[in-house]
């Protein structure tokens, strides 16, 4: 139990109850949640549970020496800003060339380790990439006992915006 907690954690289940629907795509599955909230349904009785889960790389391009070179001077250059302005601000008499400075050597220094990580890495990964966790379809499910009344209120329709 963490000691600004006021509750113990929980332990991971998978949730337990009646299927109010199966959606194809997490939004739609929001969306009903999002209704049910609406209509002043205890949405804390409800958990949406993906089925069916597969990982999916895709990938984004080729790694090269300039790419890792711009990207860890990009990363070492806010870092830079950020220490740049600390200074700036306990410094007695403000210079701003001291951010000017710090930003210059953060991105030096961001260039020279992403040249180096990516030397070291080159054979084993040479392309970036974006991960994602998707299911083949979304259940929302209920308690049994509240079924009924989740169903009566998805069935009313929509009141009309003005």
């Amino acid at each position: 139990m963490s000691p600004l907690s006021r509750r113990p954690p929980e332990r991971p289940s998978i949730p337990r109850g009646d299927a109010l629907g199966t959606y194809e795509t997490y939004l739609e599955a929001q969306q009903i949640v999002d209704k049910l909230a609406k209509a002043d349904f205890d949405v804390k009785q409800l958990s949406i549970l993906g089925n069916d889960l597969k990982t999916v790389e895709r990938v984004t391009g080729k790694l090269t020496y300039g790419r890792t070179a711009g990207a860890g001077a990009a990363s070492g250059a806010w870092f830079g800003l950020f220490i740049g302005l600390l200074l700036l601000i306990v410094s007695p008499t403000p210079q701003f060339g001291f951010v000017a400075a710090a930003i210059l050597i953060g991105a030096g220094f961001g260039m020279l380790f992403g040249i180096v990580t990516y030397a070291i890495n080159r054979r084993r990964r040479d392309f970036t990439s974006t991960h994602q966790v998707l299911a083949s379809n979304y259940q929302i499910i209920i308690a049994p006992e509240q079924l009924g009344r989740a169903q009566e209120l998805l069935s009313r329709p929509e009141p009309e915006e003005k």
